[in-house]
């Protein structure tokens, strides 16, 4: 049973030092702890623990579990280094809320793959809102509702969709079943010894299908003709170790099989059922294509890009508002960009009580369905007009094109520093729990660092610390550069 704990934030003079002396305050990350939303972090972590006993080991607090996600993906580090990070580092230590410093790991690095199941996506959303809702609070003037004969809408939406590649290399069909024909013979030798032992282990000589497939690996430029003859001849190999196996299964009634290696085979078998299908009708598409055993729940996405035109991994959709970036949908199986508008700008209403006056997207969001709704919702969709321009508007038209590709770029630009700062170029999680939060924390990661440049820029631009003071009361963020 998770019990939750005191969320008041420890004062810097409180924090123990080892050799004497007291934090910075001007440390990012004593800067940083003050902008997270703990007490809603709490409550999703209590959430998530269904057991209601009170014996047992005590779970590690929410904010603990939380601020490890945060650390790894803030500075890019694998579970193993932010563990011995956190262990070094007083600041990161107080970023954790502890109270004192603490020299040994506060918990095994194993334990980081539990954190990012503890958080669901729906979980890193809420957060992620309640973090912009924090930074932006309404105002009394801003409360204009749909309807009320004012102005309806306000704000702009920029909306665009992007992947987050998986940790896998580039699949192609001969290496997978070669992979497949490796991993059958291994459970084959696993289960032999508790088997009736009688015939040979496989139906063709292992040494002699090892060549037939390094034959073709090893050719810089192999002709398509071997590689179908040698995807061919491995399927068959492939085929009878699963039959072999359904024999041996049979046999034993108690096989020994780890809940692993039976997760295994039944991808094992149903990527066969697929490289058959494509085989047989000379075809490289399928549905729910199947393109690495580790990671079975990976689908390649489509992309049409010119350094690479298919992607492996899941698929984002960000929207932007007011530089703020929300993760929108998130999906190993791909989806078309332009039936997930309408949603988005419900979304969109429901967070900020009113449409947006405007729309910046590309043109698979210009479908027919789309401008409908925004035409009747008084939405602006970005590109042009329908039908035959008129000599009047084309200027005008040419200059809103110019002024919305500006603005557009904003999204792009996200999308380029999330993969070269945060991570999102390639997801190191393989399950699909934790690799949906991993991207989700970047997202979070990204936002936390667009505010601290927002504060530091506001302050910056005023000419006293208490005009700056006085205008951000308005971001409910006064106290973010007080002094302690």
């Amino acid at each position: 049973m998770y019990k939750k704990t005191n969320r008041i934030q420890p004062s810097l003079e409180d924090f123990l030092l080892p050799f004497g002396g007291k934090l910075s305050a001007n440390n990012r990350w004593v800067k940083e702890a003050k902008l997270i939303p703990w007490d809603l972090v709490e409550d999703l972590y209590a959430e998530s623990f269904k057991n209601e006993r009170e014996d047992g080991r005590p779970p590690i607090p929410a904010r603990i579990a939380y601020g490890a996600l945060y650390i790894k993906e803030r500075e890019k580090l694998t579970d193993e280094r932010c563990v011995e990070h956190i262990a070094e580092n007083a600041y990161m230590q107080y970023f954790l809320g502890l109270k004192e410093f603490r020299q040994e790991p506060l918990f095994d690095a194993s334990m980081m793959t539990h954190f990012r199941k503890r958080f669901s996506p729906e979980a890193m959303q809420k957060i992620n809102e309640e973090l912009y809702r924090r930074a932006h609070p309404p105002k009394a003037d801003d409360a204009n509702e749909p309807g009320d004969g004012g102005n309806s809408n306000k704000g702009a939406l920029i909306i665009d969709a992007t992947v987050a590649p998986a940790d896998i290399r580039y699949p192609t069909d001969l290496e997978l079943l070669n992979e497949c024909r490796e991993q059958t013979e291994a459970i084959i030798e696993s289960l032999w010894g508790t088997s009736l032992r009688y015939g040979h282990k496989t139906g063709y000589s292992r040494k002699k299908a090892r060549k037939e497939y390094l034959k073709v690996a090893k050719q810089r430029k192999p002709r398509k003709k071997l590689i179908r003859q040698t995807i061919g001849k491995q399927l068959i190999y492939v085929e009878k170790n699963l039959a072999r196996l359904k024999t041996l299964l049979n046999e034993n009634p108690n096989p020994k099989l780890s809940p692993k290696k039976e997760q295994r085979l039944e991808t094992i078998e149903q990527l066969v059922k697929q490289q058959r299908q494509m085989f047989d009708q000379r075809s490289h598409v399928c549905e729910n294509r199947i393109v690495s055993l580790r990671q079975p729940h990976v689908r390649p996405i489509v992309r049409g890009k010119t350094s690479a035109s298919v992607e492996f991994g899941q698929k984002l959709e960000l929207v932007i508002v007011d530089g703020f970036t929300f993760l929108e949908k998130q999906s190993f199986n791909n989806f078309n960009e332009g039936v997930t508008l309408i949603a988005a700008i419900e979304r969109y209403r429901g967070r900020f009580g009113a449409y947006p006056e405007a729309i910046l997207a590309d043109k698979l969001y210009r479908n027919r369905e789309n401008l409908r709704y925004c035409k009747e919702q008084g939405i602006r969709l970005s590109g042009p007009r329908l039908g035959r321009p008129k000599a009047a508007d084309i200027q005008a038209d040419r200059e809103q094109a110019y002024q919305d590709s500006c603005q557009r770029n904003m999204v792009e630009g996200r999308i380029g520093v999330s993969k070269r700062r945060y991570g999102l170029s390639r997801i190191m999680a393989y399950l699909p729990e934790t690799a949906l939060n991993e991207a989700a924390m970047q997202i979070f990661v990204m936002n936390v660092a667009h505010l601290i440049r927002r504060f530091l820029r506001l302050f910056y631009q005023c000419n006293s610390e208490d005009l700056f003071l006085r205008y951000c009361c308005s971001f409910s963020f006064s106290w973010f550069f007080s002094k302690p």
